[in-house]
This record gives C-alpha cells, structure tokens and sequence, in this order.
C-alpha cells in the first residue's frame, strides 16, 4: 500500500487544499490533516455548514471526532463510501494511500458539482429517461435476435441436443451429406429398408456369410433345446441345477 501512495497527487491535494481553506498544512502533508480541523474547513468550504462544530486538537478524541465529522460530511457531499478511508488510516498512519484516494475522490466529487478543481476527474452525469406505459408494452412484441427466428434466422440444420452433427469439407473430398429432409436407412423404413432381421438391443445377431460355407440358419424354426416342437419333448430333463447324463454311441 504505501508503494502505491503517489507524491505528485500529494503535491497537486497539497495546493488544492490550501488554496480552497486559505491554510498552510505544514512540511508533513498527513500530520497536518491529522487533527482533522483542514478537513473539516475543506468540506464547509465545498458546502457550508456540513461540519457545524469543529474541536480544537487538544486531545485526541478531539480530532478523531473531527475526522468523523469530516467523513460524515464528505459522505453527505456524494462520495462513495468504498472511495472513503477510516479514520485510523489517518491518525495513526496505517493507510496513507487510502487518505490521498478519498482525497482525490473528494476533488473529482466536487469538479462535478461545478467547483473549479485542477485535479480528479469529472463524474458523468446521471440521464434518467422515462418511457410511457404505453411504449413499454409495445417493446414486449419484439423479439430480440437471440431468441429464434428474425430477420430470416431459423434453426434449420440444427440437430437434437446430445446428437453429432454431420460437418461436410469440400476441401476434404467426401461425399456431401444427405439432405436433411431424408431420413437414411439406419433410421427405419424408408426406400424400401426395414428392420426384419434386427434382434433386440442386447441380443446376439447371426450373420451369415455365403463365402464361409457356414449354414444359414432358419430363424422360422424353433430348436429341439426350445421346448416341445416336432416330437421333441423335455423328457430326460433334470431338474435345474442338477447335472445331466449325456449319451454318445461313439464311446459305447
């Protein structure tokens, strides 16, 4: 914090202050404010009558009441109150750079009140505007772009929320996608697609391939291991858990 204390800002409060007030503050700009009576005439000159008793510094509650006085006063004038130090900063020198920044927060405050002040900035000024009740009502038919479709804005070619979407590069050399209108053929049935064959989610498919030689397998039959069907019977069956005896004529 006191890197941050600037002494050209100390030199410009020192001659705003002095001329405003009419007093010397002394070789030690802080310990000349800290019986807090430069203070509190600063503020009565900015805007009489903000402090109405200032305490002679004979002890020190007489100037930790002037400074309180002084924040009070400076608070009332439209300074904010995170621009405003406490009054220990001052009196026991913990906070130098937070006493020049309520300072200069103070000369900003009052060259936007129309005080003629070579330092801080002017504040800008507050534009209230006020609408009719009537106008009010009318601006909730407008819908703002973000909101959907305006100005010839849809949401065409936009995809389901979780889904991927199909990005096509030219540049790349692959097919372009397929109109979002069509539905392909993983989709259901459509151009003479449909889902015979397909087994439940989580089941085993048989897939059969001519090359291979293997058998196709009639998925219109039910197998002996099924039940009764051709003759076949559940006769031999052990109860389950049981072991079952198997037969085989080529080891008999």
């Amino acid at each position: 914090l006191a890197q941050k204390y600037d002494p050209q800002r100390e030199r410009e409060l020192r001659a705003w202050i002095e001329a405003t007030t009419g007093r010397r503050i002394g070789d030690s700009f802080m310990d000349g404010l800290k019986d807090g009576v430069i203070l509190c005439e600063l503020i009565n000159k900015l805007q009489p009558g903000s402090v109405q008793k200032v305490n002679e510094p004979i002890q020190n509650w007489h100037k930790l009441e002037n400074i309180g006085n002084f924040l009070r006063a400076i608070t009332r004038y439209g300074v904010k109150p995170h621009d405003i130090f406490e009054a220990n900063d001052l009196f026991e020198n913990t906070n130098h750079t937070q006493v020049q920044s309520t300072l200069i927060a103070l000369a900003s405050q009052a060259k936007t009140k129309g005080n003629n002040v070579g330092l801080g900035v002017k504040y800008a000024e507050k534009q209230q505007r006020r609408f009719h009740p009537e106008k009010l009502r009318e601006g909730r038919n407008i819908i703002g772009l973000q909101m959907g479709t305006n100005k010839f804005a849809s949401q065409q070619g936009m995809t389901a929320y979780g889904t991927r979407r199909h990005l096509y590069d030219p540049k790349l050399g692959t097919d372009q996608p397929l109109d979002q209108a069509t539905i392909s053929l993983q989709m259901g049935t459509n151009k003479g697609a449909s889902q015979a064959g397909m087994t439940a989610p989580g089941t085993k498919r048989q897939i059969f391939e001519p090359a291979l030689g293997m058998e196709h397998c009639d998925t219109l039959t039910i197998g002996l291991q099924m039940g009764s069907n051709k003759g076949a019977s559940q006769q031999g069956m052990t109860v389950y858990g049981l072991p079952r005896q198997v037969y085989d004529p080529k080891y008999c």
